[in-house]
Parts: C-alpha cells; structure tokens; sequence
C-alpha cells in the first residue's frame, strides 16, 4: 500500500528516474557502478528485464521463499531433472490454501478427475478391499479441506459425501470381524481412529484437528524445501581439492588483445567494478593487490599461437523456449589446451608475477582475453576456473540468447561485460565455491542440478545480472579454507603417529587401530616395550616437548572448531597460520626424519 501511494499521479517516466535514483545512492555497489558509467554514455544495450523470482538470496544471511506467487520457471531451456518449474515449490492453492468457490458442476468434475488419478494407480490388478476404502477415503478428504470448508454457499455434493463418509465408518467397522487378515484389521482400526475427530462437511470449528492428508502433502513438500535450501544455500557442496588460506591474494590480470593498446584504462573494461568485485571475494583478513599486464597477440607470437592452437568451432544444437530447434555455429576456447599452451609459457617465467613462491601470497592469474565475434569457453561459459588459472572471455555482444531461460524468455547474456561470470570462476579457484544449482548427492554419489535457488544478486546467480557476493558465500569461503588446513593438519599428524605404531615393541600389537591415537600411551609402550636402543634414545630426549605439541596442535583443532561453528570466521582465520607452524613444527619433522 505505501509503495502505491508513493507513486500514485507519477508517470512512467518518473518513476523509472526515481529507480535509478535510489540504486545511485543506495548499497548495490555493482549496479552502482554500472549505471554510472552507462548514464554517461547514454548505452544500455547490454541492460535486459531481470528475471521475476519467487525466491530470493540476500546479501547477509537471509533468505527467503513467496509460496503465493508464481507460477515461475527458470533453468536450461531443454529441460531436465532439477529445472525450476510450477510443481518445484509446495503449492498453497492445491493444498491448504484458500478454498475456491466453485459450481456444483465444477465440483463433480474435479471429483471425478481427483478419483480417476487416484485410482489410475491400481491398474487392472486386484487389490484388497480396505485398500480401495483408504484411497476412497483420501480422496473424499482432500476434496473437502479444498472445496467444503469456508464456502459462503455450500455444495449439496458435500452433503452426499457427508453421507458415504458414514457409510465408510461402517465398513471399516465392519473390519474388525476375526474373520478378516489382521494386517487388514489394523489398517481398518488405523482408519477409524484417524476418522474419530474429523468434521469435514461441516463450517463448525474444532478445537483440535488432526493431520490431514493435504497438510501431510504439503508440509513433507516444504520440508523437503527447505532441506534443499541448507544444502544449497547455507552449506553448500564446494570443488574437490584442498584451498589454503593465504593473507595476501595477488590478482595478476592479463588482458589480452588482438591488436597493442597503449594503456590498460583504454581497455573496453571496467577496471573499477572488477577490482571490487575481485576485492569482495576476500575475507576481512586477506588484503588483495592488483597487477594488471596489456598484451597483444599481434606482438607476442607465442601467445597467439597458444590462443590459435586452443581455438575451436563447433555447431551446437539448443531448442529455444518456444521449442523450436536451432543449430548454431559456436566459437569458443578449448580450456585444456590453451591451460597447456600457457603453462609452456608460464615455464620461462614470462607470465609470472613477483609472489610466485611466497608463503603468505596466493597468485591468481587471469587470463582475459578480448575479442569481436562471440567467443566461449567450452562451448558455454564466458570464464572457467582451473587448477592453476582462470580464463575470461569478453566479445562485443551485448544481447547472446543463452542456453537458459527464465518464465518462458531466453535469458540474454551481455558478453561485453563478463565480470560476473569471471567472479564466479575466481571464487572456484580460489575457495572451491559452486554454482548455486549444484550439490552432491549422497543418494546418487554424483553431483545433481536443482536451479531453485540459483537466485539473488551473487556471482552465482542466472537470474540476475548483479554480482554481489552473498554472506553466505563468503562463510562457504571462510569455511573451505579452515576445513582444508584442519584436515591438512589432521592427517599429517596421523602420519607421524602411525610411524610409531609400526615401532615394533613388545605390547604395540595390542594398540586398537580404530580409535583415535592417544600419544601418551604410544609413548609408554615405546618408552617400556622392547623398542630398539637408538629409538629409545631419540625418544627419551624429545618424549617432553612431542607431547605438548600434540596437546597444543589438538587443542588449536578444537578451538578453531568453537570458533567456526560461532560463525567467527575471522578469528578462525587467524589461527590458521599457528596451526600450520605446530604441525609442521620440528618435533613432528623430526619423527619422518628418524622413521
């Protein structure tokens, strides 16, 4: 009601003005950033409709589900398991919402159709009676919650059902005759039981009311939703790999050209909106450098030798979202070989940066390559993370029909502008992050697509052309990093540990394999079994200071684990480095050197 106050009397025009007006001055620093430059220049060709969503991403740690809007769809325009359609979220209206006021003749219509489906199920097999009683059952009471309860006129079809709902209590009554299965006798009880209570044709209230099977519906519905947005959203599947922390992240950029430009500012690139959004990546621990290199294929054969060499065309077939069949011809980069090509380069040193082989600083070079025609990656990407680079392809395209759709319309990309999709590939790189549709599954043991929150202004995001990052994204980041150094730390420990298990003693046999190694009584049976005189030395001299760094790096385990599950992600980081120095310490060094 406020906001159609505030624009009532105003004309199209000036309410688009205050819209822009509001994002100028607002905290969306990436269409900040966007408009600005745009306004100036009068081009917003590469500007298309965002997509209308019933879910929503936050960009601190909300989200949040309309279960009353919609329909809409979103996801690869051929379909496929995971796309998000009508049926993907719990429907209110076909199941405790709202009862619609329907004809007598409506009513037998859906009756009939609500039997058919039900009973389609049995086929031309033969199926008990209490069977056919239950399902008759159901039906009767999901068509009352929905078309009985609340009507201002009520149905007289309502009145008949009223009438059988007695009848059925009869029969099933009639069940609890010894003469009958007691298999059967139990489902009939179960019934009459779930029956006692239950008012269904008729508007009295009742001050208790039982499970129904349109509540049942929907409420396993939405908590399989919300189960969805855990994995999706607050604890999402991350790239397999180990991605250490570094305090220092160097953004090494290599813009790549066909002909030489003189400065990297005359570059059809926004230098400020993608060093923020690089920048954004980062946790409050890590600072962030930038270095920034203009290259040009017309001026280094070697470059444009790798670039001709990972070139490749192909036709590509994609069904558009009217279903019409199309073939295209697709230019895009093969990633494998031109990562290969570039390692070559990478060999001579031409292409790498000054923290090459710093402790503290993770480089991160990205490849940028500029071109005219529409250019890929793989057939389908604008950038792609890989283990040692990342690769970016900006064309001058500013409206591609994409392989994705959104409420019936193609999504179109603007390939003069790959900042989010190169946010996207960095953020793999550096933390493991997915896209938001992704997660493994447990069931499958294989990764499965499900595009209902592939939504918000996040890198991550097909339905929005915004790129901020997410708080939960970067708790996902934070997390990456802690959980690889723990299990860094964890296993290089067990490594030592396990050297002195295989110490032959008298009683090490006796040692459990399967519970967690205890230091002290490892040292006990090397201290009083009958080790060999030369470790027994060794270890007589180190036994003091080896287990209190044990104690010490354990309790640093458990500490940066209270510290994470507070969601103090930044201290937690701050302990990474000590517990890094603990296990690798001298003592523990000392035991691979020895064994």
């Amino acid at each position: 009601m406020n906001v159609e106050k505030l624009y009532q009397g105003k004309t199209t025009a000036e309410i688009i003005q205050n819209k822009v007006s509001q994002l100028l001055n607002g905290k969306n620093e990436d269409m900040k950033l966007l408009l600005q430059k745009d306004l100036k220049s009068g081009d917003f060709n590469g500007y298309h409709e965002e997509c209308l969503t019933d879910t929503w991403i936050g960009k601190d740690r909300w989200a949040f589900i309309d279960l009353t809007a919609g329909p809409f769809s979103w996801g690869p325009a051929v379909g496929g398991e995971g796309v998000r359609t009508e049926l993907s979220l719990p429907n209110v209206g076909k199941t405790i919402g709202a009862v619609e006021e329907i004809s007598e003749d409506e009513a037998e219509d859906r009756l009939q159709d609500a039997i058919q489906e039900k009973f389609a199920v049995f086929g031309d097999k033969d199926h008990q009676a209490i069977d056919i009683l239950l399902a008759e059952i159901d039906i009767y009471e999901l068509f009352a919650f929905k078309h009985c309860k609340g009507r201002k006129v009520k149905l007289a079809l309502c009145d008949e059902l009223d009438e059988r709902m007695r009848d059925l209590k009869d029969e099933l009554q009639s069940f609890e005759n010894e003469e009958y299965d007691e298999s059967h006798r139990m489902k009939a009880v179960d019934a009459l039981k779930r029956m006692e209570s239950w008012n269904l044709f008729s508007d009295t209230d009742e001050k208790f009311q039982n499970y129904t099977v349109a509540r049942d519906t929907f409420l396993a519905q939405l908590g399989a939703t919300l189960w969805g947005s855990v994995r999706h959203i607050i604890s999402p599947s991350v790239a397999d790999g180990a991605f250490h922390y570094y305090e220092k992240i160097s953004y090494q950029l290599f813009f790549i050209t066909k002909e030489k430009v003189r400065h990297v500012k005359r570059l059809p690139v926004d230098l400020r909106a993608l060093q923020d959004g690089l920048s954004s990546l980062l946790i409050p621990s890590q600072k962030v450098m930038f270095s920034q290199h203009v290259l040009a294929l017309s001026e280094d054969p070697a470059l444009a030798m790798a670039f001709s060499v990972a070139r490749r065309a192909a036709a590509v077939p994609y069904l558009l979202v009217n279903g019409t069949y199309r073939k295209s011809t697709r230019s895009y980069i093969d990633s494998s070989i031109l990562q290969y090509q570039l390692r070559r380069l990478n060999t001579h040193g031409s292409l790498k940066g000054s923290h090459a082989h710093s402790r503290s600083t993770l480089e991160v070079p990205i490849f940028w390559f500029i071109h005219t025609d529409p250019l890929l990656v793989d057939k389908h990407y604008q950038a792609k993370a890989l283990s040692d680079m990342v690769i970016v392809v900006q064309s001058e395209s500013s409206s591609w029909e994409s392989h994705l759709q959104c409420n019936g319309k193609s999504l179109l990309w603007d390939l003069r502008r790959p900042i989010k999709p190169a946010l996207a590939a960095v953020s793999e790189h550096l933390a493991g992050l997915l896209p938001l549709q992704l997660v493994y599954s447990h069931a499958h043991g294989t990764a499965i697509e499900d595009w209902i929150w592939s939504v918000g202004c996040n890198p991550f995001s097909i339905t929005s052309q915004g790129w901020q990052i997410s708080k939960f994204q970067s708790d996902a980041i934070a997390r990456s990093y802690i959980i690889s150094t723990l299990e860094e730390s964890i296993k290089l420990v067990n490594s030592a540990m396990h050297l002195l298990l295989w110490e032959r003693t008298s009683i090490l046999f006796l040692w459990p394999f399967h519970n967690p190694i205890d230091l002290g009584f490892m040292l006990l049976q090397l201290k009083y079994g009958c080790a060999s005189e030369k470790t027994f030395k060794h270890f007589q001299s180190q036994e003091r200071e080896l287990v209190s760094k044990y104690n010490y790096v354990v309790s640093l385990w458990r500490r940066i684990s209270t510290i994470a599950g507070e969601l103090r992600y930044t201290d937690a980081m701050k302990l990474l480095y000590t517990l890094e120095d603990a296990t690798k310490g001298s003592v523990f060094a000392k035991i691979f050197i020895l064994f």
